[in-house]
């Protein structure tokens, strides 16, 4: 039986509905990631589990009994006092209770499991202190406190939207961890891949106002989510074709009131109906980077640099040397300095002892994560185009509503203000803007913070490509695994090491990021600059389409043989056997061929 159904939901806001006639039945231990474009329904879907949306039509129940906890994707500002009455407020008026045997009254009615669940158990497995004041934990430690709030209850199930949004790497690995461990149901929304794959055993994907769920892993989704588009796309084709025919018919003039005809007018009113009502998907971004000229060999140079905020010594002295074409990450927890690394080496911040230089010929293009660059008292056309209609990209003219549209924004959305857009929006409007400069660095504090998943893809892909040089602070594990080559760790106490490969590669030769251990330091600097040769995406995609391709010649062989055995064959095709003969041939050599990578690519792929 499901800990929780929704069964025939509608909910809408003004226009088309946003959820329409949705069922969902999760399972208990079901851990359901929800995917979607933004502003698809996926945070509207978890506020109507968890009671927090009114539903114009359906029901949603919890046949076990119980209910629905929500980990808040922000720490609430007026959240203060200790952690146990923080966490004790998710019991409700027992809560209260709670904090008053904890001030020393007596309180007859109070289960003491209940105290128990407090004082032992939510302290012990969320390893908190509690009675610590919650204002003076770092960001992580007070995501564990809400999280104690909403699981003390013991919910039927528990919703996280962007659970990982703003929470450094040990983090998030650490809310991994937790959430495997019990056997409550979960429903999350995520654009972390990482996340999702350690996490998700069900995947529910939000599209057109529908539910479609696949019990699947994700990678496995990626691959059935493919087919179904091209499926969709074929009936689209087939239908809008039969569409065009049948309207080709109507204005050739044929009477349509007579009788042999009336229903095939009557069916084409119908297509024309459906047509009326297909509902489209919002379109891809299109992200594209401007190149600058190339710059001069060396980028950026730091000798001894030493940074101190005030009394404060944010990151003790270190030396790094970025090349062009280097790609680096940045990680370390929250509050280590990886955005006063990044103001350091930009020249924003002085160094309080050592020296910065920066190469010949450098355009910087910087995604600053607070978004300061963005005035919210602008529009978004003021803000792109700085005043002028038209900007020029890549040496190509383009109109500020047009390049925006690019960015999906609307012409309404263009002259609007920026304060109306959402984290998402916000952060697609940065990247527009940043785009809109020639660069030969990229500088990327954060970039995949409420991005929908399409265009976090799409980014990576652009990023990638880039030419030039990239210095890049992520929280997002795929993001860097996929795009940095070279990794700037901070550990606790700003204490700054590179270190030569990407982020799967530190994982496998060091301890978790607090542990104070420095990782694998390399006998000199330009071995720190060669990555090992890695496995890459394209010959994994090539290797995983092997098979199919070998299954495309078998058929066709197939095919040829039947036809070869058939006597009709050569009567209507004298010269076949002649013309198979030949293509045999060719099958058979581009067999060989791939065959022959097959085997090259298996032994690269073992080897690495």
């Amino acid at each position: 039986m499901p800990v929780v159904s929704l069964t025939d939901v509608t909910i809408r806001f003004s226009g088309p509905p946003v959820l329409e006639s949705v069922s969902l039945h999760i399972e208990k231990g079901e851990r359901v990631c929800v995917l979607g474009r933004n502003g698809s329904g996926k945070s509207t879907l978890l506020k109507a589990i968890n009671g927090d949306h009114g539903l114009n039509s359906g029901s949603v129940s919890f046949p076990n009994g119980g209910f629905a906890a929500t980990l808040q994707q922000d720490i609430p500002s007026d959240t203060a006092g200790a952690v146990f009455d923080v966490i004790a407020s998710g019991f409700g008026e027992t809560g209260s209770m709670l904090r008053s045997v904890r001030e020393g009254e007596s309180v007859d009615s109070l289960d003491t499991e209940l105290q128990w669940k407090m004082e032992q158990r939510i302290a012990d497995e969320l390893e908190l202190d509690l009675q610590s004041e919650f204002e003076s934990l770092s960001g992580g430690m007070k995501r564990r406190v809400l999280l104690g709030k909403a699981i003390v209850g013991e919910p039927a199930i528990l919703a996280l939207d962007e659970p990982t949004n703003h929470m450094d790497i040990e983090s998030i690995q650490w809310l991994e961890e937790f959430l495997k461990k019990g056997d409550m149901a979960l429903i999350f929304v995520t654009h972390d891949r990482s996340f999702i794959r350690a996490l998700s055993t069900r995947i529910v994907e939000v599209d057109l106002a529908a539910l479609r769920s696949f019990n699947c892993d994700y990678d496995t989704y990626l691959i059935r989510k493919a087919e179904l588009l091209e499926a969709e796309a074929r009936n689209q084709s087939a239908f809008d074709k039969k569409l065009s025919k049948e309207e080709a018919w109507l204005r050739q003039g044929i009477k349509a009131r007579r009788t042999r005809n009336e229903g095939r007018v009557r069916a084409l009113k119908q297509l024309r109906a459906e047509r009326a009502d297909r509902r489209t998907r919002q379109g891809k971004a299109s992200l594209n980077l401007s190149n600058a000229e190339q710059s001069g060999r060396k980028v950026i140079s730091a000798e001894g640099v030493n940074v101190r905020l005030g009394d404060f010594e944010a990151l003790k002295p270190f030396s790094l040397e970025i090349m062009r074409g280097d790609r680096i990450g940045i990680v370390g927890p929250n509050g280590s300095g990886k955005s006063t690394l990044i103001k350091v080496l930009l020249g924003q911040i002085a160094p309080f002892s050592g020296t910065i230089e920066h190469g010949t010929k450098l355009e910087i293009a910087y995604f600053d994560q607070l978004r300061e660059q963005l005035d919210d008292e602008t529009t978004l056309f003021e803000n792109i185009g700085d005043g002028n209609e038209s900007l020029s990209i890549n040496g190509r003219s383009r109109h500020v509503i047009s390049y925006l549209q690019d960015f999906l924004f609307t012409p309404e959305q263009a002259r609007a203000s920026i304060k109306t857009l959402s984290g998402g929006e916000r952060n697609r409007l940065l990247l527009a803007k940043l785009f809109t400069k020639p660069a030969n660095l990229i500088v990327l504090d954060e970039p995949t913070n409420d991005l929908d998943m399409e265009t976090l893809e799409l980014l990576e892909e652009r990023v990638t490509e880039f030419p030039g040089t990239l210095i890049l602070v992520s929280h997002d594990r795929a993001f860097l695994e996929n795009t940095v080559t070279n990794l700037v760790i901070i550990q606790k106490g700003g204490i700054a090491r590179e270190f030569n490969g990407g982020y799967d590669d530190w994982l496998n030769e060091s301890k978790p990021l607090d542990s104070g251990r420095s990782p694998k330091k390399k006998s000199t600097r330009s071995n720190w600059k060669i990555r090992p040769r890695k496995f890459t995406k394209s010959e994994q995609a090539e290797l995983d389409s092997i098979p199919s391709e070998i299954e495309r010649i078998d058929a066709r062989k197939a095919e040829i043989a039947d036809k070869l055995a058939s006597p009709q064959t050569y009567k209507e095709n004298p010269g076949y056997a002649e013309s198979a003969k030949v293509e045999l041939a060719n099958l058979e050599n581009e067999s060989e061929r791939i065959f022959a990578r097959w085997e090259e690519l298996e032994t690269l792929k073992e080897s690495l």
